[in-house]
């Protein structure tokens, strides 16, 4: 009991003697918070800090920015890609995107024939560096969207115009032509730049694509029955040729056979060496009679002869 009495006396004696501390060491601070000297100086950092990084400002690649101030408006001067001086809190940067950008502008419009066209037309464009205070001031950084359907609309129904529907297929490439150098001065009035103009699309109305068609369909056929009437013409002209050379043969064969009468043993001799040679090449073995070969060339008469001369010589 001794030893517990005892030790509870000592800690809060020591207590007692922090606390004490504690008190000694509050009343030395000086009264009313603290001083002065060091919140100016925090504030006085704060304030060089802050301007110190709206002095300045920085420019992305790809990218041009202008400086629009509180006193005078938009600036002329176009900065370039990197870190740039600025007035804080009086001047602020305005940036502008100069990479090229694709843009597919639709149109529907008629043709010189009165054809209902529809085209699409891909442009490639940018905005003149030296130019971006006076895009700003007038269009704003949506310039795009302001300017291009319009101009590229007008151009394409002047150009699609001046050309028949078959003319637009037949002479495309002029036709590209012709609209990107119009559109190329329409645009450089509001300072755009066209890098590039190009017809990807070009389709006309069903009822005109199922008239071509028709058209074509009949185009063929009239080629089909021209290519056939000119097919039998010369059949008929071979069929005279043919029948005039047979009945020029004829006649050859004719005083041949007149003129010499071994024409004709001849002709069964070159005949018999085709039979022949026909039978000697194929696989098989054939009886045949010597009379349906033509074998026996000499003939009845030839062979008779020949027996009554052996018998008269036989019994001589």
């Amino acid at each position: 009991m001794m030893r517990a009495g005892l030790k509870s006396f000592a800690s809060r004696r020591s207590f007692a003697t922090v606390r004490d501390k504690l008190n000694e060491l509050g009343s030395q601070m000086p009264q009313g918070g603290p001083p002065t000297g060091l919140v100016s100086a925090v504030a006085g950092i704060s304030a060089v800090g802050f301007l110190g990084y709206n002095s300045v400002f920085t420019v992305q690649g790809g990218q041009r920015a202008v400086l629009w101030s509180r006193i005078s408006g938009v600036k002329d001067a176009v900065y370039a890609e990197g870190m740039h001086p600025r007035v804080p809190l009086i001047e602020y940067p305005v940036p502008f995107d100069v990479r090229t950008r694709p843009r597919n502008v639709q149109s529907l419009t008629g043709s010189k024939d009165l054809q209902m066209v529809n085209i699409t037309l891909r442009v490639l464009s940018k905005p003149n560096t030296s130019e971006l205070a006076w895009i700003y001031k007038r269009l704003g950084h949506d310039y795009d969207d302001r300017v291009l359907p319009s101009i590229v609309n007008e151009v394409t129904k002047a150009v699609v115009a001046c050309y028949n529907a078959s003319e637009l297929l037949t002479k495309r490439e002029q036709v590209s032509n012709e609209i990107r150098h119009r559109l190329v001065v329409r645009a450089a009035d509001f300072r755009i730049i066209l890098d590039d103009v190009s017809i990807t699309h070009l389709s006309f109305s069903h009822e005109y694509t199922a008239a071509v068609e028709a058209k074509q369909v009949a185009q063929q056929d009239s080629e089909r029955a021209r290519y056939i009437v000119e097919k039998a013409i010369q059949e008929k002209k071979s069929i005279i040729v043919k029948a005039e050379g047979e009945a020029q043969s004829a006649r050859l064969i004719g005083k041949a056979i007149q003129n010499n009468p071994g024409f004709v043993k001849l002709r069964k001799i070159d005949t018999a060496k085709e039979i022949a040679g026909t039978v000697a090449r194929s696989q098989g073995k054939v009886y045949l009679n010597a009379d349906s070969l033509l074998i026996n060339i000499l003939g009845n008469e030839q062979l008779g002869e020949d027996t009554s001369a052996k018998k008269r010589g036989w019994f001589r």
